[in-house]
């Protein structure tokens, strides 16, 4: 069997969704294990994992098309800053399945509503259900947290609702392609980092110079930032949409499977129903139809 582009993209976008799935576990157990605020983790994320993807693009000569879009490089860093920052605070405050569920899960539902009110009518029949999945799925997770105090359930969830209304917003924004799109979102992640160092900084980024501590800064900047985010755009030129698509699906899963396994979490009867209706829901949202996308 010969490897095509299509395969050889296919492949990386499914690494990139694998790797983005380990980096809520990556960020709390560096949490726990150097005492860092959850903002200072994701400081670390977007500084370490900017420097290393701009180091390679630079490697390329792909700074030569950022002057031609500042605008966007600006509003991409704050649009990383503020999704990872809430992203990593949902993390602290409920647990890496449920934050990386709901975070995903908001998406399509963002989306799908800019688009209705941008284009003033509603959204198609699928895409109509895939929210309607998504919404559900939403509201049994929300009530799968047991055991924790309630203040904290109601800022974990609101938290990854705000990181996912981010994550689409920059969606939304990435959605009409330009030329230097990569070393955009590679300076990009610095500039978020930037953003994320002043709060950083008062709550303290100091970190124990330990072998485990430094390998946890290095892994969270390099594989599911700089390593993820490279294979995903490299996956991008070749790929097909349903292959798009699975990069999307396979992050929440492999969060959700190395939480259960490593990080000793466990979802409720609703927590697990919740995660098949989003699963389905983004499915449905994602993977275009024989006729057509469902967006």
């Amino acid at each position: 069997m010969s490897i095509t582009p299509a395969r050889t993209s296919a492949a990386l976008l499914v690494l990139a969704g694998i790797l983005w799935g380990t980096g809520g576990l990556a960020g709390s157990i560096l949490s726990s294990a150097a005492g860092l605020h959850p903002v200072s983790v994701a400081a670390y994320r977007l500084l370490v994992g900017g420097v290393c993807a701009t180091t390679a693009v630079a490697g390329a000569g792909g700074f030569r098309f950022l002057r031609a879009h500042p605008g966007r490089l600006l509003v991409t860093g704050a649009l990383l800053a503020e999704f990872q920052a809430a992203y990593q605070v949902a993390v602290a405050r409920i647990s890496v399945s449920l934050a990386t569920l709901i975070t995903v899960g908001c998406v399509p539902v963002c989306v799908a509503g800019a688009t209705a009110l941008r284009e003033r009518r509603l959204p198609n029949n699928r895409t109509l259900a895939a929210v309607a999945g998504s919404l559900a799925g939403l509201a049994l997770l929300t009530g799968a947290p047991g055991g924790t105090e309630g203040w904290r359930t109601v800022s974990g969830v609101g938290m990854s609702v705000l990181a996912g209304a981010g994550f689409a917003v920059l969606t939304l924004i990435t959605a009409r392609p330009v030329t230097g799109q990569d070393a955009i979102t590679s300076v990009g992640l610095v500039v978020g980092g930037g953003c994320l160092a002043p709060f950083a900084l008062a709550y303290g980024m100091a970190v124990p110079l330990t072998g485990e501590v430094l390998a946890l800064v290095a892994y969270l900047g390099v594989v599911p930032t700089a390593v993820a985010y490279g294979a995903y755009f490299l996956g991008l030129r070749h790929a097909s949409a349903t292959a798009a698509a699975l990069a999307t699906m396979l992050e929440p899963l492999t969060a959700t499977l190395l939480a259960v396994a490593f990080h000793d979490e466990r979802l409720t009867a609703a927590g697990v129903g919740g995660a098949v209706l989003i699963a389905g829901a983004l499915a449905l949202y994602y993977v275009p139809s024989r006729g057509g996308s469902a967006r």
